[in-house]
């Protein structure tokens, strides 16, 4: 009897907790394993506070990949506390507000970023973002969605 309280209690503990620690984008980015790059940046901007908030938001993310595809040292270049605005600038340039599903995409249109720039969609030989492949969408979080691209979209 002792044995079947216990997994009782151990069942009611982890449901409770599976509720109450809902994946936000920073956690179900960090879950995914292939943004790593990515969450180090929003780290280092002080960006990752503000993604695990009540949003809602839609990120395009970046992989690691395509991060590793930019030219040798701008990563490292732009996480030196020096760089901050610039990384600030880079990274909300793929947030937009709102929660922007791949079904609410229409060709040509532009989103206003976070950043303050505008980003353009084109679905002509599948959906990009500013000539990035969209490569995974509507990966859903509790704050947003996610929308993987295979690359590093930069403000003008």
């Amino acid at each position: 009897m002792t044995l079947l309280k216990i997994t009782a209690a151990a069942l009611v503990a982890t449901a409770i907790s599976s509720a109450a620690f809902a994946a936000n984008i920073v956690e179900t980015a960090k879950g995914a394993g292939q943004f790593n790059t990515l969450l180090a940046a929003a780290q280092a901007a002080g960006l990752a506070e503000t993604l695990s908030n009540d949003g809602p938001f839609t990120v395009f993310a970046p992989t690691d990949e395509a991060f590793a595809a930019l030219p040798d040292g701008t990563v490292e270049t732009l996480l030196k506390p020096e760089n901050k605005d610039k990384l600030v600038a880079i990274l909300t340039y793929h947030v937009v507000p709102g929660k922007v599903m791949s079904t609410d995409l229409k060709d040509g249109m532009t989103a206003k970023t976070v950043q303050g720039g505008d980003v353009t969609i084109d679905l002509d030989g599948g959906p990009k973002v500013n000539g990035a492949n969209i490569v995974a969408a509507d990966v859903g979080a509790d704050n947003g969605v996610i929308h993987v691209i295979d690359q590093v979209i930069l403000p003008k």
